[in-house]
């Protein structure tokens, strides 16, 4: 098995559905435990209005906390929609942009206000100044697998948006589930004809658990050859955006399943564990994730 890559989303993809807007230092105390937990990538926030999501007001200064005083190797990531994302990205000290378009091309209107392969061309425009900035680039598809509004979408649709990334020379691409549509066999099966498009191309998967396959899901793209993984503390999680809004799988359920396995054992599944209590515990509810509330297996010690 390749070198496994955890992508914690929670404090972006996890937060921005939310009513109860978390106040800053909460945020960054949340986003510097899940750090000192050993995950390799946090999305801390995302650059966009504050009107349309006011859990996202204050990326910026979180980001300029972050990076200010930054005691792990944690990349820290923020998403863009636009160029002036991708200009507030840059005065705040972003590491990593997290940059994309959806192939729907009703959700990529409600979520930009723009065609879906405007978007596409604008995002790969904006993906290789931040290259040249000397930014690492992940861009994605988003709703990749069906949409809440269109329902299924054309596999070439995808193919066609992740082309135009490669032939950019942005080959981190992700697909993600926006919708929580996806079912393995297409997972495998579209993941597959992406990576069979240039050997560069190093693929992220982002599932929601709208329909209970995110686990099911995450495993399918690791056969097809998926080495990035975005997961959410706690499984919370939904774009805005989409038509039935649903979370994501919980960053601790899908450690606990690789750790089973003797792979990424470095990471501190305890830290983890704990982020998601306190997020639960904040919000006064039940999450969708479920080892923060079991705890974990036991393994039996080999003799």
């Amino acid at each position: 098995m390749k070198h496994i890559v955890v992508h914690e989303v929670g404090p972006r993809d996890g937060l921005q559905m939310e009513r109860q807007v978390v106040p800053i230092d909460t945020r960054e105390d949340w986003v510097r435990r899940v750090m000192d937990s050993g995950v390799d990538i946090v999305q801390v926030g995302s650059f966009v209005h504050p009107v349309k999501v006011p859990q996202m007001a204050d990326t910026d200064e979180l980001i300029k906390r972050l990076v200010h005083d930054k005691p792990s190797g944690t990349v820290i990531a923020g998403l863009a929609l636009n160029e002036r994302g991708l200009d507030r990205g840059m005065e705040c000290g972003v590491e990593m942009f997290c940059l994309g378009a959806s192939a729907s091309e009703t959700h990529s209107m409600k979520n930009t206000g723009m065609a879906s392969m405007e978007a596409t061309q604008r995002i790969a425009a904006s993906g290789k100044l931040a290259l040249e900035a000397g930014k690492k680039v992940q861009v994605s598809v988003q709703s990749a697998f069906g949409c809440g509004f269109e329902g299924p979408i054309a596999e070439e649709r995808v193919l066609e948006m992740a082309r135009a990334y490669a032939e950019a020379g942005l080959y981190n691409i992700s697909l993600a589930d926006t919708a929580g549509h996806a079912h393995p066999e297409q997972v495998e099966r579209l993941f597959g004809a992406v990576l069979a498009l240039d050997s560069n191309i190093e693929c992220t998967c982002h599932f929601h658990n709208t329909y209970g396959l995110g686990m099911a899901n995450i495993f399918a793209a690791l056969r097809a050859g998926v080495t990035s993984f975005e997961t959410s503390f706690a499984g919370l999680g939904g774009c805005p955006f989409t038509k039935v809004a649903a979370g994501n799988v919980a960053t601790e359920d899908f450690v606990n399943a690789l750790q089973l396995q003797g792979v990424r054992e470095d990471i501190r599944l305890e830290g983890l564990i704990g982020v998601a209590n306190d997020v639960a515990g904040f919000f006064e509810r039940e999450m969708p994730g479920c080892v923060y509330k079991t705890g974990t297996i036991k393994r039996k010690e080999s003799a």
